[in-house]
């Protein structure tokens, strides 16, 4: 008998590719096969070692313009061609789209062809093309307790996944810094990192000098910003670890007693799934300022304190570090409520909700459905 084929939609940041590669690990390891139909950005998914077919069809961005417009309008037109021939050919029981524009094509070709679709959305707002395709799907799964933009929706509780070294820390328990050295990590993400690498540093110096000197801060900085941070550190004496990228990031953040970081989906997943008090600061520019949105959440559930970017200083920063480090209960409770609210199991409970939706299984325990207003009860 052959395997039932799930197809999988995503492509473009690692945003939207690492939960499609955590669902197709969760769904092979089930004995499913799976397809994945992403774009030119694509990349590389998986390794060789996960036996997934991948289809590429055409996908674009909303073009600005009446030209950019049209040659949208005609790159999608040519993936949803594409796509309607893959879906024909494959045949899958569900579809799963990641969001994205590069979901757009196949998502609408599915629906097309009255395959079952579930979208996820890694965000605490609906992402611009989830919006656009949500009517398609039978279903949303989501990371948040509620999302905006999901209308009536039906949505489905499971979490963002999160990489295999978050899974391996996320039983290390945490000490609030009562004594000895008080770890920082400052992650300033792929975009923005510059706010962060001229805010933080000052911030800390300013910093009482009983607690300056047990700091040990480990910085994501941006090239052309790593010799001005790494100055004021110096000129303060405080013990730091700078780059433009860290390999360890899984180990770093369960060293940590305080995070100061940006508040991306992903970011926000591995936080809670260790259980560590951050301190978020949006970029403030993400497209529905949805990193905001994702803060918030946090900050609700009592696991991080949300500072805009547009009404932060030095001084402010300084004094709120401080008032943390102090106290360190406040922290531990903190770690608390972000450990309540993050997940290790996300992948596991999108195949749940995906097999449940393709009629291939019955529900074993995973992510719970619900409209969106009982999820924002």
């Amino acid at each position: 008998m052959s395997r039932a084929v799930i197809a999988l939609a995503a492509g473009g940041t690692g945003g939207h590719m690492f939960p499609a590669e955590a669902l197709a690990r969760a769904l092979v390891a089930r004995g499913l096969k799976v397809a994945m139909i992403t774009d030119s950005r694509g990349g590389a998914f998986g390794g060789e070692e996960l036996d997934v077919d991948i289809f590429r069809v055409r996908a674009a961005m909303v073009g600005k313009g009446l030209l950019g417009k049209l040659k949208t309008a005609w790159a999608i037109a040519i993936g949803y061609l594409q796509a309607r021939g893959v879906l024909k050919r494959l045949k899958p029981a569900a579809l799963v789209g990641f969001g994205g524009y590069a979901s757009a094509p196949t998502v609408l070709a599915a629906g097309a062809r009255k395959v079952p679709v579930l979208l996820h959305e890694q965000n605490a707002i609906l992402g611009r093309a989830n919006r656009l395709l949500a009517r398609r799907a039978s279903g949303i799964a989501v990371a948040f307790p509620s999302v905006g933009g999901a209308g009536d929706a039906t949505l489905v509780k499971t979490g963002n996944p999160v990489r295999p070294g978050i899974v391996e820390r996320a039983d290390t328990p945490y000490a609030p810094p009562e004594s000895g050295p008080i770890r920082i990590l400052v992650l300033g993400g792929s975009q923005g990192a510059r706010a962060l690498s001229e805010l933080v540093p000052g911030a800390l110096a300013k910093l009482p000098e009983d607690i300056r000197g047990r700091l040990v801060v480990t910085q994501q900085c941006r090239s052309e910003d790593l010799q001005t941070a790494r100055t004021v550190y110096e000129e303060t004496q405080i013990v730091h670890q700078l780059d433009t990228f860290f390999q360890d990031v899984p180990k770093l953040m369960a060293e940590a007693h305080l995070a100061i970081c940006r508040s991306g989906a992903s970011t926000l997943a591995e936080l809670t799934a260790i259980g560590r008090p951050a301190i978020l600061i949006p970029y403030p520019y993400a497209a529905d300022d949805h990193q905001t949105a994702n803060a918030a959440a946090l900050e609700v559930a009592g696991g991080a304190w949300l500072m805009p970017q547009a009404a932060l200083t030095v001084d402010s920063l300084s004094d709120k570090v401080s008032g943390l480090l102090t106290d360190p209960e406040s922290l531990a409770r903190a770690a608390r409520a972000a450990k309540t609210f993050g997940t290790t199991k996300a992948a596991e409970n999108l195949a749940d909700a995906v097999l449940r939706l393709a009629g291939l299984a019955q529900d074993n325990g995973g992510g719970s459905s619900q409209s969106r207003q009982e999820v924002a009860a």
